[in-house]
């Protein structure tokens, strides 16, 4: 028995994959600059790639549930993405 995995699913994992290592490899350059000041600078550019691989895994996983989702529930989705971001930046 052949198990198939959907493109979208490979996709987000893959996504999450990349977000964890560019995650690691942050941590381990801040501790090579040891400087509280490029630590900064790095956690800001991870504060821009976080969101950006979020918002992406959302989209590719909606577009992979596209045929099954009704248009009522894509509301109810992109409402609850939206608030999550709401309460983040408050």
């Amino acid at each position: 028995m052949f198990i198939t995995i959907k493109w979208a699913l490979i996709v987000m994992v893959a996504l999450r994959l990349l977000s964890g290592l560019i995650e690691i490899s942050a941590a381990f350059l801040m501790l090579r600059l040891n400087s509280v000041e490029k630590a900064v600078a790095i956690n800001a550019a991870l504060a821009l790639i976080g969101p950006t691989i979020f918002l992406l895994s959302i989209i590719i996983g909606l577009i992979g549930m596209s045929d099954k989702l009704s248009v009522s529930k894509f509301l109810f989705i992109g409402a609850g993405v939206l608030l999550i971001f709401i309460g983040i930046k408050k």
